[in-house]
């Protein structure tokens, strides 16, 4: 299959060609493209499209409850996904005093309720939901977490998270909890893998029924992770160690956040799943080629996606951030009031330019780069859905 940009700089070719042959010229490219994007438009259709990490923002403090109305249904459709794992962490401004961490959770799970319920949404609490709200066009989200530092030590509180539709609970996040559960990937270990305490925490997600996500687990962590859960376990958003991407300065970022070769077969061996993030390819087709790269390793039954980007904007308390313009990459992103939106935070706007919702744009990519319909199916949602319900099944 020719790639989409040399079709189109072709079809541009043929546009400025004078006369009546011009049309009869480009009748049959016009066609070509037509048929590629039904083909496009019916896989989005067909598969179950899962980004397994995906950051709404909300407000996490009291006083800055309900928040800003977000269009997530509109995202979400513009995307062509059918789910998300919709995400939230606590520790991004630092935890402080007791109870604090778990307040936060809390209200973000408030925050995201109202946003649901103002978007006609609903969370999947099971393999079922997501099924059937594909079957009726209803895009749903699983509720996420990452990081368990609202638990501060008290692990009956995984049962009121589960009562609330948490079902896809991070283990780690970037700083350690109140009452560690584990080594932090890339910071100084220092629990030798797992604490006893994150081990309990795993045995209680296996018992209610809830997926673990092993990303920002070092890699001690993770193995006595897998030595202990009684289900495979994702890691949701990372790339290989070999896909640095053409931009230094990421590149020397997020390499630390990259697993290996070598601890992604581990992973795999004990029926694991990871997803490929957006992070350091510049177009789709990069972001696809990083996905046949772990496929490779790994096959094709434990690849998914987990973009690490944002459907809805930023959330900033009003009147906390007024930017010049000049801080603002691209056109038309400038607000006052309002974080810059930066080129890869937003997941319809994952790459510079990007005229496609986010599915669209890397089936699209998985197509030219000789993908399968069936692997397709795998890497979108499937591979996803089968320990997402391997988690939660009988409960």
């Amino acid at each position: 299959m020719k790639n989409r940009q040399q079709e189109w700089s072709r079809r541009n070719f043929i546009v400025n060609v004078t006369g009546a042959g011009a049309v009869l010229l480009l009748n049959p490219l016009m066609s070509w493209t037509t048929n590629e994007d039904d083909r496009v438009a019916r896989l989005v259709a067909k598969t179950i499209g899962i980004d397994t990490h995906n950051h709404i923002d909300v407000p996490l403090n009291t006083a800055e409850l309900p928040g800003p109305k977000v269009d997530l249904l509109g995202e979400m459709k513009k995307s062509g996904l059918s789910a998300i794992c919709m995400t939230f962490a606590v520790d991004y401004q630092k935890l402080t005093s007791p109870g604090e961490a778990y307040e936060r959770f809390i209200n973000g799970l408030d925050a995201m309720d109202l946003v649901l319920k103002s978007n006609h949404m609903q969370r999947a609490l099971n393999d079922a939901d997501i099924k059937t709200a594909h079957q009726k066009k209803q895009p749903i989200v699983i509720q996420s977490v990452e990081g368990a530092h609202f638990l501060e030590g008290k692990l009956e509180r995984l049962g009121v998270a589960y009562s609330r539709g948490l079902r896809h609970l991070g283990l780690l996040h970037d700083s350690d909890a109140s009452v560690p559960l584990g080594d932090v990937y890339p910071n100084p270990p220092q629990w030798s893998g797992l604490t006893a305490f994150g081990t309990d925490v795993i045995k209680e997600c296996n018992k209610l029924g809830m997926l673990i996500d092993l990303t920002h687990c070092s890699n001690d962590a993770i193995n006595a992770a897998l030595k202990v859960s009684t289900t495979p376990m994702v890691i949701s958003h990372t790339g290989l160690d070999t896909q640095l991407g053409n931009n230094a300065f990421m590149a020397k970022m997020m390499r630390p956040r990259l697993i290996s070769k070598e601890q992604a077969k581990i992973v795999a061996d004990a029926g694991g799943v990871i997803g490929v993030w957006t992070h350091l390819a510049d177009t789709p087709l990069e972001y696809v080629q990083n996905i046949r790269a772990m496929v490779d390793v790994i096959g094709v039954d434990h690849v998914c996606m987990g973009t690490d980007t944002k459907l809805t904007p930023s959330y900033r308390p009003a009147g906390n951030f007024n930017p010049k313009p000049e801080q603002v990459q691209g056109k038309n992103n400038f607000d006052p009031g309002k974080k810059p939106i930066r080129i890869g935070e937003r997941t319809n706007e994952a790459w510079q330019n990007q005229k496609s919702g986010f599915y669209y744009a890397v089936i699209d990519s998985m197509l030219q780069t000789g993908f399968t319909e069936d692997e397709i199916g795998k890497i979108g949602g499937g591979n996803y859905l089968r320990l997402f319900n391997a988690a939660t099944a009988g409960h």
